[in-house]
């Protein structure tokens, strides 16, 4: 059996660096903002989540979230996604313990209707950080096959 020499020289990591062979838990009261996984709070290299919350009787712009899909979980409220289907404006109405798909590219609003409840949601995208690109108007994604 060896002893270990107690004068060697252990290596030194920045302990700011997020370790890529460990995981990572990000307790509720350490979040980044809004953000809990991204590729600066844990180092991820594809994914972001975070928690987002909308005001009663909010709306987001019209925005897409360019190469990422985002997968989104209703945590409490009544949100109502919008987006264009070529011909006109369709609103999907979700509640709690729903979930949506918005694919690559896809133009979109969130609303929220409620005078009086917030919209909490969470929010997976496919891409280490978020992506919002502002469009002046919806209309039909046509580089998908629909």
């Amino acid at each position: 059996m060896t002893s270990q020499d107690s004068t060697a020289t252990v290596p030194t990591t920045d302990e700011t660096t997020p370790k890529p062979n460990r995981v990572h838990h990000v307790r509720a009261g350490e979040l980044d903002g809004h953000t809990a996984i991204s590729g600066h709070t844990v180092g991820s290299k594809r994914l972001w989540m975070g928690l987002v919350e909308n005001a009663p009787l909010s709306a987001t712009d019209n925005h897409h979230h360019g190469e990422s899909e985002a997968g989104i979980y209703v945590v409490s409220g009544h949100p109502v996604f919008v987006y264009h289907d070529g011909t006109q404006e369709v609103r999907v109405e979700a509640g709690p313990g729903d979930f949506l798909l918005v694919p690559p590219h896809v133009p979109h609003r969130e609303e929220n209707p409620d005078p009086d409840e917030p919209v909490v949601v969470l929010i997976a995208r496919t891409t280490q950080e978020p992506i919002k690109v502002s469009v002046p108007e919806l209309y039909r994604y046509e580089g998908a096959e629909a």
